[in-house]
């Protein structure tokens, strides 16, 4: 297992759509581990593949509380099948947009149904930071962040600021 580079803003990997996993192979989990060794390391409570330059519909979440034991769940071809029509509004930041946080209002709960990592389907039906974690999550797979759910001027000031830090960053490649 190895902690993989993250895609940062204005990286435009990030916009790309991700595609969807064909097969549930070592290979994909080898994957799913690194990219939790990743969201671990960062430290953060999700991450897409499309973050680690990955262009697949897959992702890592763990919300486990400060203390408790880690609860790691793989997500592979995750879709919002249900969401409520009751709305939360949850701080949200994004590992690939670091130290920029903002208040952004998602549907409360969600049911969603994806493959485990051993390619078997499931379904959850998530409310508060699990539901508004798998909104974020799945958001980067369609090539949406967080950011684009702010206001216009937030959020042009945001990509404005990693545009100038950029400058000084090497782009990121694309694996695979």
């Amino acid at each position: 297992m190895s902690i993989k580079p993250l895609v940062i803003l204005p990286d435009p990997v990030l916009r790309l759509v991700s595609k969807p996993v064909e097969r549930v192979d070592a290979s994909l989990r080898k994957l799913a581990d690194d990219m939790l060794d990743t969201m671990y390391d960062a430290p953060g409570i999700g991450l897409a593949a499309i973050q680690v330059g990955e262009p697949l519909r897959m992702l890592v979440i763990d919300v486990a509380k400060e203390g408790e034991p880690k609860a790691p769940h793989v997500f592979i071809n995750p879709e919002i099948v249900e969401q409520s029509g009751e709305a939360s509004i949850y701080e949200e930041g994004c590992l690939s947009i670091p130290d920029y946080y903002a208040e952004v209002e998602r549907p409360a709960t969600v049911r969603v149904t994806y493959l485990d990592r051993e390619g078997k389907p499931q379904e959850v039906a998530a409310a508060g930071l699990l539901a508004t974690c798998l909104q974020h999550e799945i958001d980067h797979l369609n090539g949406v962040l967080f950011i684009d759910h702010i206001s216009k001027l937030k959020r042009d000031m945001v990509v404005r600021k990693f545009r100038k830090l950029a400058k000084d960053r090497p782009p990121s490649r694309m694996v695979g």
